[in-house]
């Protein structure tokens, strides 16, 4: 499946049948981010929040919601509450990534300071907290508690793993679990949950969550070494330019012989890159189908998410989750 094939764009059909549960989630996130004492905090807030994301996350807590029946109105609280942690986390990462865009737009990090990004970073969990206990359900705030210490912890084992050509592909997804993936399932369970689904549903939902974050984040990765740079708003070899281990090396490293060994030693482990380097990278990806092995991990990890999905009730939000599934691999075919 192709993009122009992929159900004309199964996340904007997805907005639009959630047109009037986003906005309300939408005036709940500007409502809780303001702040009586910090001008700051809705500054920078407003800047990310305001950027034009696709929202994602909170639609997929929305739809899990509404495929298993939910009629109540924590649902909204629950999808701000999701944008909120994910929101926190982009502050949190581009100070730490020393970003200077997200977006097309200048970071908030660049725009005022990395205090700034950290301390709003800090307020927007705080607020989710306050609004994950409002629905009353403690099960819900193990889950969405949990993904958020998953997070942290991924995003300081990538710290450590980034750059270490000892990393495997099992330590590779242990990471993507944890930065991409935890958020992911947490919305896709909490939806099943507040609507009180029956356990086989909210299980095949944290599935369908996980398997769909994995897929997400491998082809970003892949689409860093063979992307059109003005589709996803980053240039070809970023990646390797900071040194970040991801799938497609990780695999070309398992193949290397000691004098490509040697090339990314220096490259990605002592950062002494030169010119020609991403051109020699990309060779060498190519040589051990580094990409094309990437790819068929990402379609597999799609494929997973459209299985977990097929547990669910017949329902039309469950064949626009199945057509996502697709649409997020659709990038690289």
């Amino acid at each position: 499946m192709n993009l122009h094939q992929a159900s004309s764009k199964p996340h904007e059909l997805l907005a639009a049948h959630l047109e009037a549960k986003m906005q309300a989630v939408n005036v709940l996130i500007h409502d809780r981010m303001a702040s009586e004492h910090a001008p700051r905090i809705p500054e920078v807030t407003a800047h990310l929040v305001d950027a034009g994301g696709k929202r994602l996350r909170p639609m997929l807590t929305l739809a899990a919601a509404e495929l298993c029946g939910y009629q109540g109105p924590f649902d909204v609280h629950l999808a701000a509450t999701v944008e909120f942690i994910h929101t926190a986390t982009l502050l949190h990462d581009d100070v730490v990534d020393e970003s200077g865009q997200r977006r097309g737009r200048p970071t908030a990090n660049l725009l005022w300071d990395n205090k700034s990004s950290v301390l709003v970073g800090d307020y927007l969990f705080s607020r989710a907290f306050q609004l994950m206990v409002e629905p009353g359900n403690l099960r819900v705030l193990d889950i969405l508690s949990n993904a958020s210490a998953t997070i942290a912890e991924g995003e300081v084992l990538q710290l450590t793993a980034a750059q270490d050509l000892r990393t495997n592909e099992a330590i590779y997804l242990q990471v993507v679990r944890g930065k991409t993936a935890a958020l992911f399932s947490a919305a896709t369970q909490v939806g099943g949950v507040i609507a009180e689904a029956h356990e086989t549903e909210i299980n095949a939902l944290y599935e369908y969550g996980d398997a769909l974050g994995i897929a997400f984040q491998i082809v970003d990765d892949l689409l860093d070494y063979q992307g059109d740079s003005k589709a996803t708003g980053k240039n070809v070899g970023d990646d390797f330019r900071e040194r970040k281990l991801t799938l497609p090396v990780i695999k070309a490293v398992a193949k290397a012989d000691a004098e490509e060994r040697a090339f990314w030693t220096r490259t990605i482990e002592k950062g002494k890159q030169e010119d020609g380097d991403l051109d020699h990278a990309l060779a060498l990806l190519n040589k051990h189908d580094a990409l094309h092995d990437t790819r068929q991990d990402a379609l597999d990890w799609a494929e997973k998410a459209k299985q977990a999905m097929a547990k669910l009730p017949d329902h039309s939000l469950r064949q626009l989750l199945i057509d996502l599934a697709d649409y997020v691999v659709a990038r690289i075919n």
